[in-house]
């Protein structure tokens, strides 16, 4: 076997594979015989079909595949002897295809496109400073919190007048211009919540209202959105985009879910027994919470913030004539103009994939099983949270990881995650962070002018 590499480029390169009947005879000979101890053809007893009767029948197609996996083994096995990091997977150069007998005598030669890695050199010291944003909650986002957390553990009522975020059980009827019932208009039962009113003036109308209330509204202006109105009026929503009557409402309920007292009972609920004892408590542990949630906004900006820095400083180049080939002959459906649009993307996002190989290759950073499996549950048990307060018990959770992982996309995003997070927090752990406190409100206003 005869393989040689030749530079195309400064990140290219050709590799030539030259194969002879002495290096791949042995392999096809062997692959007749096992075939023929397989084979079941009518007029021969199993594992007795003679090896001419197999070479003539499937000898050019089994010649074709050990040809294959001997060229594709030695292809790998050279890579990683020579330990060429390469981009992509070797591309072979098909202007260069020859016309090949396939009968056992052929000297073959293949040539394969390589796109290789750049060289880089990663070094973060304290001169790296990044601002480490610390959010404070405000109090109308605090108050919001509490309020539906006492209304998730609330019970409901049935209050004789509708008040702010009411829920009202209407009956609807579509009516004419002159305000007169449409014969065969929409009619409907529906739920109509006073917190997804948009208009003001509308939902002011409808606070106030007792049983058997009419009124007449625009509900398009009242919801402004296609789908909620669909769903009121039991309607498609191509239909729902059409309507322009007003309709009669009338009052048929009122609902109202009351909040949960602020007592021991409720705390105890929330936090275990005696957590906490009193309002104080309570409101610290919430803003906790609420903070914790901001925390996640702040670390994925920081995040950010590290990966367009460390971009900006570390300058090289790619083999980008190659890996757009590539990605055009590894992605059968996407189109010159996608490529042109999305290449700079994919470009900046490979830069920070070998700068993030190179800190972990460098400094040793493992990812273990345990690293992987402990992320997949935090997450998991976050989900959950969003429904109840109450955490999983730690078996009924474990098992739900277990289960998440065993999906191999699943496994290896999650891995990928763990991957990201040890690196940004190793370069956190070099570089200065300097803490700021903010109010959240100024924090979303500075996330939108970026």
């Amino acid at each position: 076997m005869d393989i040689t590499q030749e530079k195309t480029g400064n990140l290219t390169a050709v590799v030539k594979i030259k194969m002879t009947p002495a290096d791949y005879s042995e392999k096809i000979d062997k692959a007749i015989k096992d075939q023929a101890k397989k084979a079941q053809l009518p007029g021969f007893r199993k594992g007795m079909v003679p090896v001419a009767h197999i070479k003539k029948m499937y000898g050019k197609s089994i010649l074709v595949e050990e040809v294959n996996n001997l060229l594709s083994d030695t292809l790998n096995n050279y890579l990683a002897e020579q330990k060429l990091e390469i981009l992509g997977q070797p591309l072979p150069v098909m202007e260069k295809e020859k016309e090949f007998k396939w009968d056992n005598t052929d000297e073959f030669e293949f040539d394969y496109e390589l796109g290789l890695a750049p060289e880089v050199d990663v070094n973060i010291t304290s001169k790296d400073k990044f601002t480490e944003y610390v959010v404070k909650a405000d109090n109308e986002t605090l108050e919001s919190r509490i309020k539906n957390i006492r209304r998730s553990y609330g019970k409901m009522s049935n209050p004789e007048t509708s008040a702010d975020d009411d829920v009202l059980y209407v009956d609807l009827t579509e009516l004419a211009e002159d305000g007169s019932e449409v014969g065969e208009g929409i009619k409907s039962s529906a739920t109509i919540r006073l917190d997804q009113i948009k208009d003001a003036k509308i939902k002011k109308s409808l606070i106030g209202l007792q049983k058997e209330a009419e009124l007449t509204f625009d509900i398009k202006t009242a919801l402004d959105d296609v789908n909620l109105v669909a769903k009121a009026l039991k309607i498609e929503e191509d239909k729902a985009k059409e309507v322009s009557a007003s309709f009669k409402l009338v009052v048929k309920n009122v609902n109202r879910l009351e909040e949960a007292d602020l007592n021991q009972e409720f705390f105890d609920k929330l936090f275990g027994k005696d957590e906490v004892t009193d309002e104080a408590g309570f409101r610290e542990k919430i803003r906790a919470e609420v903070e914790g949630m901001f925390q996640q906004d702040s670390d994925r900006k920081l995040s950010n913030d590290i990966y367009e820095q460390l971009l900006a400083q570390h300058q090289f180049e790619l083999p980008d004539e190659f890996l757009r080939k590539w990605l055009k002959a590894t992605n059968e459906k996407l189109s010159d103009e996608e490529l042109a649009e999305g290449y700079d993307d994919f470009a900046k996002n490979l830069k920070w994939t070998l700068i993030e190989n190179k800190i972990i290759k460098d400094n040793k950073i493992e990812i273990k099983y345990e690293d992987v499996f402990q992320s997949a549950k935090q997450k998991i048990d976050a989900q959950f949270r969003m429904y109840s307060p109450q955490p999983l018990p730690e078996n009924q959770l474990g098992q739900y990881v277990a289960q998440f992982l065993q999906d191999k996309e699943n496994a290896n995003r999650t891995f990928e995650e763990v991957k990201a997070l040890k690196t940004f927090e190793h370069i956190k752990s070099l570089a200065t962070l300097e803490q700021k406190d903010i109010d959240y409100d100024m924090f979303v206003e500075m996330q939108k002018t970026k």
